[in-house]
């Protein structure tokens, strides 16, 4: 792929609704192998060094697939768009940059680049049981807000597009009721 001729990128968390690039068009798309996991401690968005939070990543489950939105990078904004994607995804190298193929649902399948959890990096935390998941995102606060506004921004958009993701359903049922408490 060739990034300066425009490009898919691929989003599951809060690229869906904040991406920060010029899009020329979205779609709902499928990446299978892959599933949306709560499995990256965040130390600059929604948490800190201190009192990490939880952001949302992709980890590779040879029979999951994660459902999300595919964005359309044109030529003419591909060089400007990676560099803002590489700079916001890449801030701690949590992430690997990776190009996958993406079925939108209509069938067709294109590659599209992808941030996927480096389960190498110490900020990989996978199989934390889901109460204490809730815990941590009902209290980290990061540079970008509140880790439980990441939760409710990511589920909502979900649930708007009418992709089902029953452990978000949970962790904000949960979060809310931990925090009323």
């Amino acid at each position: 792929m060739k990034i300066e001729e425009g490009f898919w990128v691929f989003g599951y968390g809060s690229l869906m609704w904040n991406p920060g690039i010029e899009v020329a068009e979205r779609r709902v798309a499928r990446m299978n192998g892959w599933h949306r996991s709560f499995c990256m401690r965040s130390v600059h968005h929604r948490g800190t060094y201190e009192d990490p939070g939880l952001v949302l990543a992709l980890d590779r489950a040879q029979d999951e697939f994660c459902d999300g939105v595919a964005f359309r990078i044109d030529a003419k904004h591909a060089g400007p768009a990676i560099v803002e994607l590489r700079e916001r995804e890449l801030v701690s190298s949590a992430y690997l940059e990776e190009v996958h193929d993406i079925t939108f649902r209509c069938g067709q399948s294109v590659p599209a680049v992808t941030y996927v959890i480096d389960r190498d990096h110490d900020q990989y935390v996978a199989g934390m049981p889901l109460e204490e998941q809730a815990r941590i995102i009902a209290e980290a606060i990061g540079g970008r807000g509140p880790n439980d506004e990441y939760l409710y921004n990511t589920a909502c958009h979900l649930a708007e597009l009418g992709l089902a993701d029953d452990q978000m359903d949970w962790l904000v049922a949960r979060v809310k009721a931990l925090k009323s408490l």
